[in-house]
């Protein structure tokens, strides 16, 4: 397996991993399927702004992705990013995902950055449970932030201090 930059090229097969778990499940809160272009686009917003957008091939298929991003507006925030890390199914429980948040957060450090953030579903223990393995504390527990197939979510921050 190797982990490298993503590029615009790349964007049909992120696609092609995002768009079920937006459109499935509560992974994300989000219920709009991301376009090849806006896809396209973040890859290059992220590089633009000095963050990172990476994948995960083995033998010529993308097993998931890792990106980071300002965690809020504001100098006073600089220092501190929100990830994402989406792994295909079969990608799952198969050391991707350890890999992918290693390099970002090498990346990460590289760049001045102090504290990364992942906020998850409350519904997501997997994740939740990955995160904490690799460092993470839970900081705080939002009950009914976000809502999708109508009903209520909640949203646990872990943050690990880089």
């Amino acid at each position: 397996m190797k982990i490298l930059p993503a590029s615009a090229n790349d964007a049909v097969a992120i696609a092609a991993i995002w768009n079920p778990i937006i459109r499935d499940t509560t992974v994300t809160f989000n219920d709009v399927e991301k376009s090849v272009a806006v896809i396209a686009a973040l890859i290059n917003n992220r590089r633009a702004t000095g963050h990172e957008f990476l994948i995960a091939i083995k033998d010529g298929t993308l097993l998931g992705f890792a990106t980071y991003g300002q965690f809020r507006s504001g100098v006073g925030y600089a220092h501190t990013k929100e990830h994402t890390v989406i792994l295909a199914d079969n990608a799952q429980g198969k050391g991707v995902g350890q890999a992918l948040i290693t390099a970002l957060e090498s990346h990460a450090k590289q760049n001045d950055v102090h504290s990364m953030i992942a906020g998850v579903s409350d519904e997501n223990s997997t994740a939740i449970a990955f995160h904490k393995e690799l460092g993470y504390e839970q900081v705080g527990h939002i009950p009914q932030a976000g809502r999708k197939f109508g009903r209520w979510l909640g949203v646990v921050l872990l943050q690990k201090i880089l």
